[in-house]
């Protein structure tokens, strides 16, 4: 599974940290985290893991934890329950920028996570 890489994109020449893809296998197959928030290091020119939430936080906590000035990478694990009664989970990937902010003004290019399926 190619999801994140581990190195500069030619496109770009962003990275992405090794420990990104660590922290979301843990999301993905051991459940120890609700979400992830990613950001952008600007010196070391690579995505970098700013937060992680507990297996027991909400969307709520998930929203208050993205910053209100910046753009962010988000990676969040939905938990419902069908209407056959069978308990699901599907991971979303979420590139955002709260409302007031213009993505344009902000270096936030989506090339490191090409590689994702």
């Amino acid at each position: 599974m190619a999801l994140l890489r581990s190195y500069s994109n030619a496109s770009s020449g962003m990275g992405v940290a090794d420990h990104c893809k660590d922290t979301f296998l843990e999301l993905q197959r051991k459940k120890t985290h609700r979400y992830v928030i990613f950001k952008i290091d600007e010196k070391q020119k690579e995505v970098v893991v700013e937060k992680t939430g507990g297996a027991a936080e909400s969307y709520d906590d998930f929203m208050a934890s993205l910053p209100e000035n910046d753009c962010r990478y988000a990676v969040y694990d939905f938990d419902f329950v069908t209407d056959e009664n069978c308990q699901k989970s599907k991971i979303f990937f979420i590139a955002c920028c709260k409302q007031g902010l213009n993505p344009w003004d902000r270096d936030v290019p989506l090339s490191p996570w090409i590689g994702m399926p």
